[in-house]
């Protein structure tokens, strides 16, 4: 197996609080502290992803509420087209890639007019046909798709999709089990071999999206074959907000990046049988057999 560069996605999504100044510190963060390859945010239009029963109703959790019901909480950390023009320029400054989660037409549509490098589609919007047709027509880049709580014959149906419209080779897909957070016994690493074995060859990559808690299972899911991270990401784990709990504060999302990367040079065979370093230990330790005089 050939180990590509692991590329490391901070997912903000949300947790920005629907303050542009936490977003920007979240950036900043990311890039000069975390060392990260790419930040994602979220976009919604949020009259045209819900109902008028689900936009008026309570949230389910009143202590993360930002509004009195659902559709005013989501309002609150929606963020306008230019906003994520702004987000834009302050990741690039940084040498970071932009990118959004779409989570609608409208929204892959705005997004789409800032010419990110990147889009994501997250596990629940991967059925949405109308919206994937827009993207491969009308966008170039590469399209990233989580196959969380999605049935082996959804996701069959997600690559020959691509395939037929000849997009498969700018698509990524990624393991991805949805709760959050979720137990290690539900992480389910060798999905991502399967995914290896059944479309290695046919998509750009396999990346894996994780909502565990600490770092070690996204090492094991770089071994078995992922090469694109993405973890939510946040300044603290006790703001407000229901994707907090599930995210990575910056000393672990700084660890993670520093772990990928260590154990992508360690990922190699000896390019000699004695390598120049033991050379030294060998000629004070090895063992030789004393000759009788």
């Amino acid at each position: 197996m050939i180990y590509s560069n692991p590329c490391l996605i901070a997912e903000v999504g949300c947790n920005h609080m629907g303050n542009m100044e936490v977003a920007q510190e979240l950036i900043t963060t990311a890039s000069v502290f975390c060392k990260v390859d790419a930040v994602k945010f979220q976009k919604r239009c949020n009259r045209e992803l819900l109902s008028t029963e689900q936009y008026y109703k309570p949230h389910p959790n009143p202590h993360n509420a930002y509004g009195e019901t659902y559709g005013e909480h989501r309002e609150f950390l929606e963020f306008t087209v230019e906003q994520h023009k702004q987000l834009k320029v302050w990741c690039e400054e940084l040498g970071l890639v932009y990118s959004s989660s779409v989570w609608d037409i409208t929204s892959a549509k705005e997004i789409v007019s800032l010419n990110p490098g990147m889009i994501k589609i997250p596990s629940a919007c991967n059925n949405n046909y109308k919206m994937l047709e827009w993207l491969c027509d009308n966008y170039e880049g590469e399209i990233h798709i989580s196959i969380g709580m999605t049935s082996r014959e959804e996701e069959n149906k997600l690559v020959d999709y691509f395939t037929m419209k000849q997009r498969n080779r700018d698509l990524v897909i990624y393991s991805c089990t949805s709760g959050y957070p979720i137990e290690f016994d539900d992480v389910c690493l060798l999905e991502i071999k399967r995914l290896v074995e059944q479309y290695g060859e046919v998509v750009k990559t396999i990346g894996f999206s994780g909502h565990h808690k600490g770092i070690a299972a996204d090492i094991a899911a770089y071994i078995l074959g992922a090469s694109v991270f993405e973890r939510h990401f946040t300044l603290d784990r006790t703001w407000k907000g229901t994707d907090h709990a599930a995210s990575l504060e910056p000393d672990g999302l700084r660890k993670l990046k520093r772990d990928l990367q260590n154990v992508q040079k360690s990922l190699n065979y000896k390019h000699e049988e004695i390598l120049p370093v033991e050379q030294i230990q060998r000629a004070k330790l090895k063992y030789r057999k004393r000759e009788l005089s």
